[in-house]
């Protein structure tokens, strides 16, 4: 991993600029920030440990643990909520076993919330990988997770 993360860096430039560039493409390549990823970055923007995890943490779009090989989004916003939100992420992890932040042991899916997804008309929203299922209910969460369930899911 520590050569892969060196090959991007080599493409950039120390401006602390390339700083969510470089995170970007990090995490584009690896699926999340590694802790090996850490200090190189730091080192090669000149910026301390400390700073860049800093960034890290302040946006969600960056993660620090590997994700699964699918991310479930299910939307509590405003309008999602009022109209079942939160019934129907008990139902994935009733179904996936595993609370909203986590990752399922065969690392097939993680489970998160998300404030708004921008689809408040066809709420609850659900958002697998790049597919969107509006009008989510309790009784069709088996369905989405089967239409995206790989037919040979990794072993943990």
């Amino acid at each position: 991993m520590g050569q892969a993360i060196d090959e991007i860096l080599k493409e950039f430039s120390s401006d602390k600029r390339a700083l969510i560039t470089i995170l970007h493409r990090v995490q584009e390549k690896f699926g999340y920030i590694s802790a090996e990823a850490i200090p190189r970055i730091a080192r090669h923007l000149k910026v301390t440990e400390n700073e860049l995890f800093g960034v890290l943490t302040f946006y969600r779009a960056f993660s620090l643990v590997p994700k699964g090989r699918h991310v479930v989004k299910v939307c509590l916003g405003t309008a999602c909520h009022v109209r079942g939100g939160p019934m129907v992420l008990e139902e994935f992890e009733r179904k996936l076993e595993i609370k909203a932040g986590q990752t399922t042991p065969d690392d097939e899916f993680t489970l998160e919330t998300v404030n708004c997804i921008g689809c408040c008309a066809i709420g609850p929203v659900v958002l697998v990988d790049e597919d969107y299922h509006g009008h989510a209910a309790v009784p069709n969460v088996g369905q989405i997770l089967k239409k995206h369930q790989d037919p040979e899911p990794r072993r943990a």
